[in-house]
Protein backbone atom coordinates (compact mmCIF):
# COMPACT_ATOMS: atom_id res chain seq x y z
CA UNK A 1 0.00 0.00 0.00
CA UNK A 2 1.79 3.22 -1.55
CA UNK A 3 1.04 6.42 0.71
CA UNK A 4 0.51 9.44 -1.11
CA UNK A 5 2.58 12.62 0.22
CA UNK A 6 1.33 15.63 0.95
CA UNK A 7 2.09 19.53 0.22
CA UNK A 8 2.44 21.34 3.49
CA UNK A 9 3.94 23.96 4.27
CA UNK A 10 7.47 23.52 6.76
CA UNK A 11 5.21 25.47 9.53
CA UNK A 12 2.14 22.88 9.17
CA UNK A 13 4.81 20.15 8.94
CA UNK A 14 6.44 21.26 12.33
CA UNK A 15 3.02 21.87 14.01
CA UNK A 16 1.92 18.19 12.96
CA UNK A 17 4.75 16.51 14.60
CA UNK A 18 4.47 14.79 17.87
CA UNK A 19 5.91 16.63 21.11
CA UNK A 20 9.53 15.56 21.17
CA UNK A 21 9.14 13.70 24.30
CA UNK A 22 6.81 11.54 22.22
CA UNK A 23 9.10 11.23 19.81
CA UNK A 24 11.77 9.97 22.40
CA UNK A 25 9.54 7.48 24.06
CA UNK A 26 8.75 5.76 20.45
CA UNK A 27 11.97 5.46 19.55
CA UNK A 28 12.46 3.90 22.67
CA UNK A 29 10.02 1.57 22.23
CA UNK A 30 11.54 0.65 18.64
CA UNK A 31 14.83 -0.33 20.25
CA UNK A 32 13.21 -2.89 22.46
CA UNK A 33 12.21 -4.66 19.10
CA UNK A 34 15.31 -4.27 17.99
CA UNK A 35 16.75 -8.01 19.60
CA UNK A 36 15.59 -10.53 17.96
CA UNK A 37 15.33 -12.63 20.99
CA UNK A 38 12.65 -10.24 22.91
CA UNK A 39 10.89 -10.63 19.30
CA UNK A 40 10.68 -14.03 19.47
CA UNK A 41 9.28 -14.06 23.36
CA UNK A 42 6.64 -11.50 21.95
CA UNK A 43 5.56 -14.19 18.69
CA UNK A 44 5.57 -17.02 20.95
CA UNK A 45 3.49 -14.69 23.93
CA UNK A 46 1.17 -13.82 20.86
CA UNK A 47 0.37 -17.28 20.49
CA UNK A 48 -0.25 -18.87 24.60
CA UNK A 49 0.26 -17.69 27.81
CA UNK A 50 3.95 -19.06 29.28
CA UNK A 51 5.97 -19.00 32.02
CA UNK A 52 9.60 -18.53 32.38
CA UNK A 53 10.45 -22.32 31.97
CA UNK A 54 8.59 -22.89 29.09
CA UNK A 55 9.99 -20.15 26.95
CA UNK A 56 13.13 -20.93 27.66
CA UNK A 57 12.88 -24.58 26.72
CA UNK A 58 10.98 -23.18 23.23
CA UNK A 59 13.70 -20.68 22.51
CA UNK A 60 16.57 -23.06 23.79
CA UNK A 61 17.91 -20.28 25.99
CA UNK A 62 18.59 -20.29 29.89
CA UNK A 63 15.71 -18.94 32.24
CA UNK A 64 17.98 -16.75 33.55
CA UNK A 65 18.38 -15.09 30.06
CA UNK A 66 14.69 -14.97 29.24
CA UNK A 67 14.04 -13.90 33.00
CA UNK A 68 16.31 -10.74 31.65
CA UNK A 69 14.35 -10.61 28.63
CA UNK A 70 10.84 -10.43 30.15
CA UNK A 71 11.95 -7.72 32.16
CA UNK A 72 12.83 -5.24 29.38
CA UNK A 73 9.62 -5.93 28.25
CA UNK A 74 7.57 -5.53 31.08
CA UNK A 75 9.15 -2.33 31.77
CA UNK A 76 8.49 -0.95 28.08
CA UNK A 77 4.56 -2.36 29.20
CA UNK A 78 4.92 -5.00 26.04
CA UNK A 79 4.24 -8.18 28.37
CA UNK A 80 2.38 -8.92 31.56
CA UNK A 81 2.58 -11.38 34.00
CA UNK A 82 0.26 -13.09 36.30
CA UNK A 83 0.27 -15.55 39.41
CA UNK A 84 -0.87 -19.06 39.29
CA UNK A 85 0.03 -20.76 42.23
CA UNK A 86 3.84 -20.79 42.34
CA UNK A 87 4.21 -20.16 38.80
CA UNK A 88 4.37 -16.72 37.13
CA UNK A 89 2.35 -16.75 33.40
CA UNK A 90 3.44 -13.91 30.76
CA UNK A 91 0.96 -13.03 28.36
CA UNK A 92 1.02 -9.83 25.72
CA UNK A 93 0.21 -6.29 27.57
CA UNK A 94 -2.54 -5.46 24.80
CA UNK A 95 -3.75 -6.08 21.50
CA UNK A 96 -1.54 -3.34 20.31
CA UNK A 97 1.47 -5.11 20.93
CA UNK A 98 0.07 -7.91 18.42
CA UNK A 99 -0.51 -5.09 16.15
CA UNK A 100 3.00 -3.92 15.90
CA UNK A 101 3.75 -7.19 15.60
CA UNK A 102 1.32 -8.00 12.76
CA UNK A 103 1.98 -4.94 11.34
CA UNK A 104 5.93 -5.73 11.31
CA UNK A 105 5.67 -8.77 10.05
CA UNK A 106 3.48 -7.79 7.11
CA UNK A 107 6.18 -5.28 6.46
CA UNK A 108 9.40 -7.26 6.27
CA UNK A 109 7.32 -9.98 4.58
CA UNK A 110 6.42 -7.84 1.16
Amino acid sequence: MDIEPKNVSLQELRERLPDEEIQYDLAELFKVFGDSTRVKILFALEEAELCVGDIAELLNMTQSAISHQLRVLRQSHLVRCRREGKAILYSLADCHVRTMLDAGLEHVEE
